[in-house]
């Protein structure tokens, strides 16, 4: 029965491994902690798959997770005092095999989505990926129409610091 559960998280895990590499790449930008990150988010995701009742799309919840592990990962990191001289090639980045780095648009993207809220970011990154409000909402928490004002503001934000950027 454990290989089954095994195989099962395997497959769902590999059909939405995107989630997990777009909440990390949102949450952080140097390549080590986003590999923490991400190993943390997996790690989370394995022990909670159990709990998983397929009361909603797989997808839903993983973001679930995944967001919220990336929240508390965060605010454990900023908490922490950090004595190490980061290295000279911190912008430097390795990506999967399958995501080849980004265009420049979308790396700008990306780093106006990083100085929002954590909150903030995980909505946009949700609205990015196609979720519904409805999902939105499942996920943060909030109410669809706290989510509608929240995007609103949000793509307001983003605006006026991609003009800025330019």
């Amino acid at each position: 029965m454990q290989e089954n559960i095994e195989d099962q998280f395997l497959k769902d895990l590999n059909h939405n491994i995107g989630i997990v590499h777009r909440v990390c790449r949102v949450y952080v930008k140097d390549g080590d902690e986003r590999q923490d990150m991400y190993q943390e988010i997996i790690y989370q995701l394995w022990k909670s798959y159990p709990s998983f009742k397929n009361n909603s799309k797989f997808s839903t919840w993983m973001y679930r997770v995944a967001v919220n592990t990336a929240i508390n990962h965060v605010r454990k990191s900023t908490r922490a005092i950090k004595e190490e001289p980061l290295p000279e090639n911190i912008d430097k980045m390795i990506f999967a095999e399958d995501e080849g780095p980004p265009g420049e648009k979308l790396q700008m993207l990306y780093a106006v989505i990083g100085q929002l809220s954590p909150v903030d970011k995980a909505i946009i990154l949700l609205y990015l990926d196609d979720n519904s409000y409805d999902q939105i909402a499942g996920i943060t928490g909030f109410t669809k129409s706290n989510v509608s004002v929240r995007l609103v503001r949000i793509k307001k934000q983003l605006e006026k610091k991609l003009k800025n950027e330019r």
